[in-house]
């Protein structure tokens, strides 16, 4: 008998969802369960790679996206414990979770609802982990930052409950749908979620819906769950502004007295146009105050050297006439300012030899239109000079002052390299760090750490309960945890007591190709993962079709000559025409017999695979499986030129 099902709606998390079903398997293994994940018609491999590593989950593939509240009601539906767990895929959860929610409801009965304590990917606790009814005060307060100004006052810090306690269990009114443990018979009662809601506010409604009802709602942070908030999806989008607000408005007509819509709606509309205009002025400001910076300090310094100069070379000032300032400079500014944006010299990551070649290449532009110009118009060679050496010294102190100030993204890159310590035992050990290098990543690994009291010496520089010494000792950046090795509760333990430290966490599930991270509340997370996708890369996507559309074309355009050396003309030029259209692509993945190909990025049907490099005929499917994962690993459009010559008098399969 199912004493318990747990549900989670994925879309395009397939990395994170992998990590959350192996500690969910972790969780249940003294807990007759049922696990259904519902896929919003994802791409990247996620419905793949769950029929594989997980044939026992109960999978419902969606042909199309119909939001959060229809895919969770889809399982709930088929659901038959008498628990219902409505978990994000971008959790992690402890072994004893389960057991201890379970153990609390049972000795609860009035609990239509709980939550637990949910920490972030830093080891950071989330405030929405308990949260109150949004009331137009409530929403009020929060919209316009008082909750962050009085954190643990009662009145204005209510919407995250700031004046409760993070450790002690407490009677709540809202429970996050990251992780929503419910009784089959409230969902019965209240009915389920409303698919009203496409995403965001079902949670509100629901919680709202079971107090109504009678039950209660509960925090309990008797266990502790990592949430990776934000990979599901993006928190800073104006797209996510508009969404979860709209979800606010249709709680209020929903469940608010007719003169509280009003006010409540009336105080939402603001809230999304106020919050629009500061994320549209913030992006405008970011992408422009470099350039503009740039363009004013490069004015300025003309506008202070000329007079010295005029001085220097002509003993008194006078010597160019106004349209050098109004003119000429404006003009060797915009060709250098060009150069630089062409250069990269206004990306996210700032780099002192592209900011060099870019004034390099400026000035020598400057030169040659000067040399065309009339007489009257040549005021001086010495002060474009002059100037170049200016534009490239203001330019680069400009970048370092920005450096510094957090709002700004543009950073010089760090140093030295990201310092990172693992804890684990020696076969993971050395499975994470073979993950780590064929990732491109290229840290100084400083040590290892033992998971037990015991351990090598001469292989570990200390244990576990020892991080903070090794940390501070070593200047850690980053420790990542092997799961295979160190329980879920050990590592989530561990992350809380280092929090304060302000370093990264990764974890290492076993048997899997990713080590999952996330830096801030606000990002997509951090992946560690062996680049079997670069074939899927946009750049090298752009590539592989263009190697397409050219052979194809010359391929028919040669064809009179190549019939000749062709096995079967006919089918080879009906190929070369499927290619040139998009239907089919020259060179891809060997798929006969057993061979999968379901983790590897997805690419159109091949002609040509791999194997046809290879002369002899059979294959072990270990040998196949790692020909497809170097093909996908390693792409480059000279490696399709090969495979195609190689196998050219094949291309009429």
């Amino acid at each position: 008998m199912v004493e318990f099902s747990i549900i989670i709606v994925n879309y395009n998390v397939k990395h994170f969802l992998e990590q959350c079903l192996i500690s969910v398997f972790n969780a249940i293994k003294n807990i007759e369960a049922e696990i259904f994940v519902v896929d919003n018609n994802s791409v990247d491999g996620s419905c793949a790679m769950i029929k594989e590593r997980f044939p026992t989950v109960n999978l419902i593939e969606n042909k199309d996206n119909k939001g959060f509240s229809y895919a969770n009601n889809q399982a709930i539906k088929k659901a038959t414990g008498p628990y219902i767990l409505l978990l994000n895929p971008d959790t992690v959860v402890e072994e004893d979770s389960f057991e201890k929610c379970i153990y609390f409801a049972d000795k609860n009965p009035e609990i239509g609802g709980l939550t637990v304590k949910m920490i972030d990917g830093k080891g950071r606790f989330l405030p929405e982990s308990k949260r109150a009814l949004p009331s137009p005060k409530v929403a009020f307060y929060k919209i316009f930052g008082l909750a962050s100004l009085f954190p643990k006052s009662k009145r204005f810090a209510r919407y995250y409950l700031g004046h409760l306690s993070n450790e002690e269990i407490n009677e709540i009114e809202i429970l996050p749908g990251a992780y929503m443990f419910l009784r089959k018979e409230t969902l019965e009662k209240t009915g389920y979620l409303d698919e009203d809601y496409f995403m965001y506010g079902e949670d509100i409604d629901l919680s709202y819906r079971i107090t109504k009802a009678g039950f209660k709602n509960y925090y309990y942070p008797e266990t502790t769950i990592i949430h990776y908030k934000g990979e599901s999806t993006k928190k800073g989008s104006l797209n996510y502004v508009y969404v979860f607000y709209n979800a606010m408005i249709i709680f209020a007509k929903k469940h608010f007295s007719t003169k509280n819509i009003k006010v409540f709606t009336a105080l939402i509309n603001a809230a999304i146009y106020f919050r629009a205009a500061i994320a549209v002025l913030t992006r405008f400001i970011k992408k422009v105050f470099l350039p503009v910076l740039d363009i004013c300090s490069i004015f300025l310094a003309y506008y202070f050297i000329k007079p010295i100069w005029e001085n220097y070379k002509f003993q008194g000032q006078g010597h160019y006439p106004e349209e050098f300032l109004m003119l000429a400079v404006p003009s060797y500014i915009f060709i250098w300012i060009i150069c630089i944006w062409f250069n990269g010299g206004y990306s996210k990551q700032i780099k002192i030899s592209r900011l060099f070649k870019a004034i390099i290449i400026g000035t020598l532009v400057i030169l040659i239109l000067y040399a065309l110009l009339p007489e009257s118009l040549r005021f001086s060679r010495a002060l474009i000079l002059i100037g170049s050496f200016l534009a490239f010294f203001i330019t680069l102190i400009n970048r370092v002052l920005l450096h510094f100030i957090k709002f700004f993204p543009q950073k010089f890159k760090r140093n030295r390299k990201l310092r990172i310590v693992i804890a684990g035992l020696n076969d993971e050990i050395k499975r994470v760090e073979r993950i780590i290098f064929e990732a491109e990543i290229k840290p100084d690994i400083i040590g290892k750490v033992s998971p037990t009291v015991e351990f090598q010496e001469s292989y570990h520089i200390g244990t576990i309960s020892q991080l903070d010494e090794i940390i501070k000792i070593h200047k850690i950046d980053e420790i990542v945890f092997c799961a295979k090795n160190i329980p879920s509760n050990q590592i989530i333990a561990a992350m809380l007591r280092l929090s304060y430290f302000n370093i990264d966490f990764k974890i290492a599930q076993p048997d899997t190709l990713s080590i999952i991270g996330s830096n801030s509340i606000e990002s997509a997370g951090e992946l560690y993962t062996v680049e079997i996708n670069s074939i899927s890369k946009q750049k090298n996507k752009v590539n592989k079709r263009i190697f397409d559309v050219v052979s194809s074309f010359v391929i028919l355009i040669c064809s009179p000559l190549l019939l000749l050396f062709l096995k079967i003309p006919s089918k080879s030029i009906n190929n070369s025409v499927n290619v040139l259209l998009g239907f089919k692509t020259w060179v891809g993945y060997y798929r006969k017999g057993d061979v999968n190909t379901n983790n590897l990025p997805q690419i159109k049907e091949e002609i040509l695979t791999p194997l046809d490099l290879v002369s002899k005929k059979e294959f072990s499917d270990s040998f196949i499986y790692n020909s497809n994962v170097a093909y996908a690993k390693n792409y480059t459009i000279w490696n399709d030129l090969k495979i195609l010559l190689r196998g050219f008098k094949q291309i009429g399969r």
